[in-house]
């Protein structure tokens, strides 16, 4: 989304500063994430002593695992949908292909 605001000059340098950033558009964008992030964090702390655990009682959390479940290795690092792809062959081969 193509959009013009007016930005403070000396605290988007700040910011840009403050992180890695090369761009104002990369700057901005990761202020915009951590706003998300933040008020996502407020949402899970409005949790905090109102759950219940109703599993296994011998299990000591305040211990590391010792050792990884088995669908650990399987699993993605960040849990986020697989992204669809609508990949077919190569324009080239597909040529070769029709060819024949």
């Amino acid at each position: 989304m193509r959009t013009n605001i007016d930005i403070d000059d000396e605290l988007l340098v700040k910011a840009m500063q403050a992180g890695p950033y090369t761009t104002k558009k990369e700057t901005v964008e990761a202020g915009l994430r951590l706003l998300a992030r933040q008020a996502a964090y407020r949402e899970i702390l409005k949790w905090e002593g109102k759950l219940k655990w109703e599993g296994d009682e011998s299990i000591d959390w305040t211990q590391p695992a010792t050792e990884e479940p088995a669908h650990a290795a399987d699993a993605p690092a960040v849990h986020q949908p697989r992204a669809a792809y609508g990949a077919g062959p190569a324009a080239s081969k597909a040529k070769h292909r029709a060819g024949r």
